[in-house]
C-alpha cells in the first residue's frame, strides 16, 4: 500500500502559482527539496539559470520551476545520476503520440545492402565484439579471485644484538 502510494506523489507535480517569478524558496517549496540542493543544481545543470535581482536574490521564472521539478524527478524518483540527468535534459523529448514503429533490419542480400568490402568490415566487427562477449562471459563464470593479503607494515627488525639501540 505505501509503495502504490509512493508512486501516486511521484506522478502528481505539485501546482505551480500563476507568478512571474520565483524565489529560492518558493521554488524549494514547490519542489520538496533544500536550498542548497538547487543552488547546486544550478552549478551541474547549465539550463537551470534563475535571474538574479540588483540584491542578488535568485530569481526563477516558470520555466525554471518546471525543469527543476524535472530535475527532481530523474534524480530522485527516476534514479538518474547527475550525469545521467544532464543527458537525458539534453535530448528532445520524444513525443507521446504512441509507440515508435521498429526500424528494419538490414538484410545483407538486398539491394540496399553494403558493398563486399564493407559487409566484410561489418562480420570483422560483429566477431570482435562476439570474441569480446565471450571473454567477458568467461571472466563472471569463473569464481572470483581473492584479493592479495597486504602484508603488514610493521615488520620485525632482524636481531643482532639483544639492545634495542645499537650504536
Amino acid at each position: 500500500m505505501a509503495l502504490q502510494q509512493r508512486k501516486n506523489r511521484a506522478v502528481d507535480q505539485p501546482a505551480i502559482p500563476d507568478r512571474l517569478y520565483f524565489k529560492i524558496g518558493d521554488v524549494a517549496r514547490i519542489c520538496g527539496v533544500e536550498t542548497y540542493v538547487l543552488r547546486f543544481w544550478e552549478t551541474q545543470f547549465p539550463q537551470l539559470k534563475p535571474n538574479k535581482s540588483g540584491t542578488g536574490q535568485r530569481l526563477y521564472r516558470r520555466r525554471d520551476v518546471e525543469l527543476a521539478l524535472r530535475i527532481k524527478t530523474l534524480v530522485h524518483i527516476e534514479g538518474y545520476t547527475l550525469a545521467g540527468a544532464r543527458q537525458a535534459l539534453q535530448l528532445p523529448q520524444a513525443p507521446l503520440s504512441g509507440p515508435q514503429p521498429l526500424p528494419q533490419p538490414l538484410i545483407l542480400d538486398s539491394p540496399q545492402a553494403p558493398s563486399g568490402q564493407a559487409q566484410d568490415k561489418i562480420a570483422s566487427t560483429i566477431a570482435h565484439a562476439r570474441a569480446e562477449l565471450r571473454e567477458i562471459a568467461s571472466l563472471l563464470a569463473s569464481p572470483t579471485p581473492q584479493p592479495p593479503r597486504r602484508r603488514s607494515r610493521v615488520t620485525a627488525m632482524p636481531s643482532t644484538s639483544d639492545t634495542l639501540f645499537p650504536f
